[in-house]
């Protein structure tokens, strides 16, 4: 029986890879296997009367709130030109005065804005229309400049507050939970989205660092950039470029600050950047009220989808546990040769292949609660497998040819930049990511530092 799972897994790949919509693939192809397993007399009816409770629980869940609330405040600081404003600043100031000035400042402003918006789409594409065309005027390839776009757009899924880490958070806490019963434990600890947000800091700074080394060092050696193009320095105002940078830079401490302190849980911190991204965008007068109705349709489209996705997700989680599916995964990760190593290797390669053709929230609901409580049990660090989870969605967002931050920029860049440069431009990008998840799995510290010593 525990082999229906494992079809159950396949069918509904085969169903999502033809087009079908992921909530309702995820929870119609669930339904349907259990109920040939009723008839057939191999699946429990009795799990199915857990839905509803399943349902309340992610309807009265309090971390998810979050979520509406920092899509809010990204989808703002997009539509209300502030991004726009700290990107041109930023350009302006460095552009002509470093190695590699506008690259740097590309860099940067990407962390900036992986920090407020969280969301890899609206990155990449705001990043594209803004920067790619300045670094091919500057004299950067089209393979450089747009694999530091696609790069630095997927900033998003590491630097907090990043949504990826809120759901991971909530469905590792949840798996967390489960692999302590299932080996007969009860004790209240667990982890927390805000042990997430800590834990990510120092790998997220430590990317962005070798980032910024890497570009640096192309346009020391290539002389790439600026360096090939005699330019005239514009003096720009440093008022501007502080009246730009520092309110997003400060909503963003803000919103970090009451995280780390422990003063606001990333729910309520989440309502603070909302509103001060509002406040923001009022004071700064960029944002109308036709462009107001269209954060709001946006944030609602994007929240929607998230709850339905984990919905559907939870129906197919309860199906495959109903099949014996977690003791087929439990019992063939004790059979790897390496223990819990050799386990976590394994679903390292199952997530970076499936984030070629699946988005990182259908990843985070599907495969997580399938694999997370078994490598728990096993004794992995919580925080540290969240962190190398979601620094590996966020490669497998770059790695051609189904990656999701390719077709972002593909929609728009020019038509003389080929696909295949955007493919060649994001391998080294690809590589330096590998060598911080490599990093991570040799210094365990990097991930659980921080939240040891803060909490």
């Amino acid at each position: 029986m525990e082999y229906i799972a494992l079809l159950l897994f396949v069918c509904v790949c085969g169903v999502l890879l033809l087009g079908y919509p992921v909530a309702l693939s995820l929870a119609g192809t669930s339904l349907v296997f259990a109920g040939i397993g009723i008839l057939a007399g191999s699946f429990d009816a009795s799990y199915l009367s857990a839905m509803p409770s399943r349902m309340y629980g992610i309807l009265t869940n309090t971390t998810l709130i979050a979520v509406p609330l920092f899509v809010f405040m990204g989808v703002l600081l997009e539509k209300s030109k502030i991004a726009e404003q700290l990107l041109l600043s930023m350009a302006h100031l460095l552009s002509g005065r470093i190695p590699a000035g506008m690259a740097v400042s590309v860099v940067l402003v990407g962390m900036l804005l992986a920090a407020s918006t969280g969301i890899v789409g609206a990155t990449v594409v705001t990043m594209g229309l803004l920067s790619l065309p300045s670094m091919m005027k500057k004299g950067y390839s089209p393979e450089l400049s747009s694999g530091l776009i696609c790069a630095t757009g997927t900033l998003g899924q590491i630097i907090p507050p990043s949504i990826a880490l809120v759901l991971l958070g909530d469905v590792l806490s949840n798996a967390y939970q489960q692999a302590q019963l299932d080996m007969g434990i009860f004790s209240p600890e667990s982890v927390s989205v805000g042990d997430l947000f800590v834990g990510a800091l120092i790998p997220g700074v430590l990317l962005v660092a070798m980032y910024l080394i890497y570009v640096v060092a192309n346009a020391v050696f290539t002389q790439q950039g600026e360096q090939r193009v005699e330019e005239q320095k514009q003096q720009v105002a440093i008022g501007t470029v502080l009246s730009a940078l520092i309110p997003p830079l400060l909503l963003i401490v803000i919103v970090l600050g009451a995280i780390i302190s422990g003063s606001a849980t990333p729910t309520e911190a989440s309502g603070v950047g909302a509103f001060g991204a509002l406040m923001l965008a009022i004071v700064k007068r960029t944002l109308t009220w036709a462009q107001f109705k269209l954060v709001l349709a946006e944030t609602t489209k994007i929240t929607s989808m998230v709850f339905l996705i984990l919905i559907g997700a939870s129906i197919f989680s309860l199906v495959f546990r109903g099949f014996g599916g977690e003791e087929l995964i439990h019992s063939f990760f004790e059979s790897l040769p390496g223990g819990a190593v050799g386990a976590m290797l394994i679903v390292m390669l199952v997530v970076f292949l499936l984030g070629f053709i699946l988005d990182f929230i259908e990843i985070t609901f599907v495969v997580v609660p399938i694999v997370a409580p078994v490598l728990l049990m096993m004794g992995l660090d919580p925080i540290w497998l969240g962190i190398m989870l979601a620094v590996n969605l966020q490669t497998s967002f770059l790695t051609p040819p189904f990656g999701f931050a390719l077709f972002y920029l593909r929609g728009v860049a020019a038509k003389t930049i080929q696909t295949a440069q955007i493919y060649r431009g994001v391998v080294p990008f690809i590589i330096i990511q590998l060598i911080l998840l490599v990093i991570l799995f040799v210094w365990p510290e990097l991930a659980t530092y921080l939240p040891d010593k803060i909490y």
